[in-house]
């Protein structure tokens, strides 16, 4: 166990947990940021290809310049970027610690933060968690076959074979154009009728020219109804068909961890949203001292907070924390 009882203690190193870092060190407060995977893990395991829907300054953080030539940054720039940021401003950053418990002492008002590596002490605790860790399921027979995939990396992978992508959001659409054009047989399946009109505005023409000339299958109002070694079973609104494949993207979606913030304390309605009880203005929720911050804010509206609006969270959670600490 450290007997250092920092000021802040961080769950997250991503942007936000990131931003969170770099605010608390313009505060003067003693810091701890832990990642349970790589450096910004969520951008790690995005696709290979992404491009990203926001321009460069709207991903910037601690007021350091993202450059780039490209007219929207991809992923290896923005891994890149944030890699920079942790190092230029010295972040006190752990990598590969997962964290499993924060609890707080009552009469102290002191959390011990219990994580896969060691004990600490914190006055106060950040989650910055996200949501891209808990992949939404179709609850389905077959879920489970090694041939579905809830996440999706790179094209070459898939060439020659017969490829269901499920999802008409921007994830589904660029595995389904990217794998097409690595050579598989592509068959998209939506349940709305229509692509998503979050898709972003350079893809769309792509999309709907590659359906339009029969080059992509794809099944609107319909949904995947069994999965099995070589085929699977698609129930549209005419009737259930059955066609060959070899795999599965199923990319339905993502959800922050509901049982870890539970378990630690915070609140969590068991409405559709399921948003994370918290004040918008200090963004502490119903635990005194505990805090959250980034997308995992919206619960299960996960196009609700970006990380172009959520960078705010770091200064008014921090600006809440040092008035607390001048009461003392």
């Amino acid at each position: 166990m450290h007997n250092e009882v920092y000021d802040v203690l961080i769950i997250g190193g991503g942007p936000i947990g990131l931003a969170c870092g770099i605010a608390a060190k313009a505060n003067n407060l003693s810091h701890l940021i832990l990642e349970k995977g790589c450096l910004t893990n969520s951008l790690y395991n995005y696709p290979v290809n992404m491009t990203f829907f926001s321009s460069a300054e709207k991903l910037e953080v601690g007021g350091i310049p993202f450059v780039t030539t490209n007219p929207k940054p991809k992923r290896a720039e923005a891994l890149e970027y944030y890699r920079r940021i942790d190092s230029n401003f010295n972040l006190n950053t752990r990598l590969f610690e997962e964290v499993r418990d924060v609890t707080k002492d009552q009469n102290t008002g002191l959390f011990t933060i219990s994580s896969s590596r060691s004990v600490y002490l914190a006055k106060h605790v950040i989650v910055a968690t996200g949501f891209y860790d808990i992949p939404m399921q179709m609850n389905i027979p077959g879920e489970d076959l090694p041939k579905v995939r809830h996440y999706y990396d790179d094209p070459h992978y898939y060439a020659k074979q017969n490829v269901v992508v499920i999802g008409a959001s921007n994830s589904s659409i660029d595995a389904a154009l990217e794998t097409y054009r690595k050579g598989a047989n592509v068959t998209l399946v939506i349940r709305r009728s229509e692509i998503s009109p979050r898709v972003k505005y350079w893809v769309r023409p792509d999309i709907d020219n590659r359906l339009a000339a029969g080059e992509i299958q794809v099944y609107f109002e319909s949904c995947l109804s069994e999965i099995s070694e070589q085929a699977v079973k698609i129930r549209t609104p005419q009737e259930e068909i059955e066609i060959e494949n070899d795999f599965v993207l199923a990319l339905t979606g993502y959800r922050p961890n509901f049982a870890f913030l539970e378990h630690i304390g915070i609140e969590v309605p068991e409405d559709g949203a399921r948003i994370p009880q918290h004040n918008d203005a200090t963004m502490e929720t119903n635990v005194a001292g505990l805090y959250l911050a980034g997308v995992v804010c919206g619960g299960l509206n996960t196009h609700l907070w970006f990380i172009e609006n959520s960078r705010v969270h770091a200064d008014l959670i921090i600006k809440d924390i040092a008035n607390k600490l001048t009461l003392l």
